[in-house]
């Protein structure tokens, strides 16, 4: 059963198929240790200090690559992107509003269009950007996008079952 995670929700299977098989398995947590050989669940979630340096782009210890693929395919995984994009603009609207010699007004009106813009661009880039940070887990290129997929797909044969009628029967 090597590199076969027996978790619940969307997981890939090792490299042993390359990564195309996609199952469902049901277990005590979700472990998401689909590329990483010796992945253990261990800690649920990072520090404060870890999930910071995370934030601003660094990797976080082996083992929480599996929280780091919960992160980037949760359903919340757009909101949970652009925190960690928020977080990296804090200290220069911080700097905005308290260095530049000018008027408060123009300041703060120079610190909220600034971020609004940079979330625009941040939001441009999301795909990419959690992607990437998968990667640095140590999953492979694709593997959010396809998690992501499979339960947006499930979402839609749950919701257009005929024999699901208000919130009866459930396919797990």
């Amino acid at each position: 059963m090597s590199g076969v995670c027996t978790c619940r929700g969307p997981v890939l299977n090792g490299p042993a198929d390359g990564g195309r098989k996609s199952t469902w398995k049901r277990a005590g947590t979700w472990l998401g240790t689909a590329y990483r050989r010796g992945v253990r669940g261990g800690r649920e979630r990072p520090t404060v200090l870890q999930w910071l340096r995370y934030a601003y782009g660094g990797r976080l210890p082996r083992d929480l690559s599996g929280w780091v693929l919960r992160d980037t395919t949760s359903r919340t995984w757009i909101w949970r992107h652009l925190a960690r994009a928020a977080v990296q603009l804090l200290p220069v609207v911080v700097l905005c509003i308290a260095v530049v010699p000018a008027p408060l007004g123009y300041r703060i009106s120079a610190a909220v269009g600034g971020s609004v813009l940079a979330l625009v661009f941040s939001m441009a880039y999301v795909v990419e950007t959690t992607e990437h940070r998968v990667v640095k887990a140590g999953f492979a290129s694709g593997t959010a996008a396809q998690l992501r997929e499979e339960r947006a797909e499930r979402a839609r044969v749950e919701r257009r079952s005929p024999y699901r009628r208000d919130g009866a029967g459930s396919f797990d």
